[in-house]
């Protein structure tokens, strides 16, 4: 079946934001008195849990000790606030290749979507930052992890993706980072193209249809559907 859509996820894949999101973890949790600091080591472990609030509950699973889950709700959105404003002072850029990609898809006519585990106001202030655009003058479709049941790796968000675009999965191609959002995708029938982020290479990325470095040109080119 002939190309129609490309969707990305976000975190790791449009560019690094996960050293920004521990930072702003890390600061949520000093400024409100909370006795835990997540190290690298920390948060790569917890990583393998997706959403925020889900990744707080599993790591005061694993201490033994932390705010209850109505605390954890409040401290999330603290700490998107901290995040939104850290992206906003323009700390991060896009990932090698990304906007150029973007712009050649849509120079050829393809359309283009998110399907990210992250909040829409994440998403909202990383696209503004880094893009100088809103979201919506290059994402079609923006389906974000608040706007479904299940996050992943279970399918929602990409189904979610794939019904606002109104295309079968065999139409488009998933670009992602990290296991769970290649067994996301995959769960919900695409083709995926995995560019390994920071806290996710030398990870087992075998179910993936291509496993490139980057989305530069030269690494895109191992993609004939591609332009």
């Amino acid at each position: 079946m002939e190309l129609k859509a490309l969707i990305f996820d976000v975190d790791g894949t449009l560019a690094e934001t996960e050293e920004v999101h521990r930072q702003a973890f890390n600061e949520t949790f000093a400024a409100r008195g909370i006795d835990w600091c997540w190290s690298k080591d920390d948060y790569r472990t917890l990583l393998r849990t997706t959403g925020g609030k889900e990744r707080m509950a599993k790591h005061r699973e694993n201490v033994g000790y932390g705010p209850t889950d109505s605390e954890i709700a409040e401290l999330h959105k603290a700490k998107t606030k901290r995040y939104v404003e850290i992206i906003a002072s323009g700390q991060v850029d896009l990932l090698p290749g990304v906007a150029d990609l973007i712009d050649r898809a849509q120079a050829v006519g393809l359309r283009i979507a998110i399907a990210t585990t992250t909040t829409r106001a994440n998403v909202d202030a990383l696209i503004a930052a880094t893009f100088r655009r809103p979201p919506e003058a290059i994402f079609e479709v923006i389906a974000a992890g608040d706007e479904v049941a299940r996050k992943k790796p279970a399918p929602d968000v990409y189904l979610l993706a794939l019904k606002s675009l109104d295309l079968p999965p065999e139409a488009c191609i998933a670009f992602e980072d990290s296991r769970a959002g290649l067994a996301s995708a995959k769960a919900a029938g695409l083709r995926v193209v995995l560019t390994p982020s920071e806290y996710t290479r030398g990870d087992d990325f075998s179910a993936a249809d291509w496993l490139i470095p980057d989305l530069s040109a030269a690494a895109t080119k191992e993609i004939p559907e591609l332009p």
